[in-house]
């Protein structure tokens, strides 16, 4: 079987041609308006799917609300019960959603399967085992105390184009366990998966709990200012952070923003290169060096810098970027076309500084989508706007240092605060190194490695607020205390 016709027959096997629907109040809903998908690998449209009206927004929220009050009286193991059916439901259906995942995100179909695997099998069932506790104790002056956490209200999620499916339900899940009722906005680049998955469950949760819309530009804002929404949960860029906060707080609406990163890492004088070049590349280029906590600006110190640097272009020069339906694909595409030129645009840049390219790839010549060359960068200038930025993409800086303190002060030196790593083998120095690292996770031998039980934060401005872990869960809840005074 040819390349084209394998591709055909996975893309038949994800039923892409059924159509795409909006689900609010548990009802299937089509629209006037369209908004066209594009399968990145071949830039070519793959499906159409809802573009609301505010009305249908509207509908939303008094969906959600309606909802509310009989989602949250239920008991917290009947809520896990319902979810646990849920995540059961989104598992048979893994191997189609995969396939549908690549052909509208880009990359490579195992790393699909990860994302669908990694909701199933870790983060849904570590949020089934959360728990959220009433505390009970006696305090000076207030007396007998109950401390109880109760949910927020309406959520709205807006969630990206890297992750679609997994970013969207860790925000999803804990929110509904909470006892949240959830408006689910998918980025209108990746809504497939998303929209697909919410047609499967919907008749496994109570009409109007989870509502999942998509739409153009105006959806978002509209959302962050609609005043039946309580709660805002974001991940994206700090541009459109800096947006969605300035919205909200017209209603003051709770927030929590997941925000970009700029990742740096530092490899210590100790460090073997040979064993620890495959684990750097793929944690810059993991989904194509699309990801907020992909490390983003690599410090290796100058005693193992030409021995690093040669291990990361062998493994960089086995690489193959391809579309994501291709067996042998190790990375895809860009995923839309905005983006797409952003890199180009940095490129021009960088080719008119004058930096030096440590290594550039092949892209498929025979390919229509949005295929960009693994790039590494030779020490460029730091104040440059495609170093200090955050590039979305496989352009990637790599910088020589002379001692450990200049190279924390180097990684420290940007508005991003995300997450970083320390690359190395003596404990004692990387602790000490991890405990300057400003980030709000400090990976040490690894990157970009996540936890479902591990609370995931951020200094500077990368974000506001926490996901993950208990403290997770609990963003999703006011707190409530009741002191009681015996008479």
């Amino acid at each position: 079987m040819n390349t084209l016709m394998e591709e055909e027959t996975k893309l038949e096997s994800a039923n892409i041609g059924d159509g795409f629907y909006n689900i609010i109040g548990g009802q299937r809903l089509a629209a006037i308006r369209e908004l066209s998908v594009v399968n990145p690998a071949t830039g070519k449209e793959l499906a159409t799917v809802p573009d609301i009206f505010a009305a249908s927004l509207d509908d939303a929220v008094d969906a959600a609300r309606k909802a509310f009050y009989a989602w949250r009286a239920l008991p917290l193991a009947s809520r896990k019960q319902a979810l646990s059916a849920v995540l059961s439901e989104i598992d048979r259906h893994a191997e189609e959603l995969s396939v549908l995942l690549t052909a509208e995100q880009g990359r490579p179909l195992f790393q699909a399967r990860w994302e669908i695997d990694l909701l199933t099998k870790l983060y849904g069932p570590a949020f089934m085992q959360m728990d959220i506790p009433e505390i009970e104790q006696d305090g000076v002056h207030i007396g007998h105390v109950f401390k109880r956490y109760t949910p927020i209200g309406v959520v709205g999620a807006i969630t990206p184009w890297n992750l679609p499916v997994l970013l969207s339900f860790m925000k999803t899940l804990p929110a509904l366990l909470a006892g949240n009722t959830v408006i689910l906005k998918p980025s209108p680049f990746t809504p497939l998966t998303v929209l697909r998955i919410s047609d499967y469950i919907r008749d496994l949760l109570p009409p109007g709990v989870l509502n999942t819309i998509t739409g153009g530009d105006q959806l978002g804002p509209w959302m962050t200012s609609h005043p039946g929404i309580d709660h805002i949960s974001f991940t994206g860029s700090i541009e459109t952070g800096k947006r969605v906060l300035a919205s909200a707080s017209a209603t003051l609406k709770h927030v929590g923003l997941e925000l970009g990163g700029n990742d740096p890492g530092i490899v210590l004088a100790d460090a073997d290169p040979n064993a620890i070049a495959q684990d750097l590349f793929n944690s810059m280029f993991l989904l194509s060096g699309q990801g907020c906590i992909c490390l983003k600006r690599l410090y290796i110190h100058e005693d193992i810098y030409p021995a690093l640097t040669d291990a990361l272009i062998a493994v960089a020069r086995s690489a193959k970027v391809g579309n994501g339906l291709h067996p042998n694909t190790t990375l895809g595409p860009v995923q839309n076309h905005l983006q797409y030129q952003r890199l180009q645009s940095a490129w021009e840049e960088i080719t008119k500084s004058g930096a030096t390219i440590l290594f550039r790839g092949d892209v498929p010549a025979h390919e229509t989508g949005f295929f960009f060359p693994v790039t590494l960068l030779d020490n460029p200038p730091e104040d440059a706007s495609y170093v200090a930025q955050e590039i979305f993409g496989p352009i990637r800086s790599v910088f020589k240092y002379k001692t450990v303190d200049e190279a924390i002060r180097r990684a420290n030196n940007t508005s991003y605060g995300l997450g970083a790593s320390l690359w190395g083998k003596n404990s004692d120095e990387l602790q000490r190194v991890a405990r300057q690292i400003e980030a709000g996770t400090v990976w040490i031998n690894q990157h970009a490695i996540r936890n479902p039980f591990v609370p995931a934060t951020a200094y500077k401005k990368s974000g506001i607020g926490v996901e993950l872990g208990d403290e997770g869960l609990r963003e999703f809840c006011h707190i409530q205390v009741i002191g009681t005074q015996k008479w």
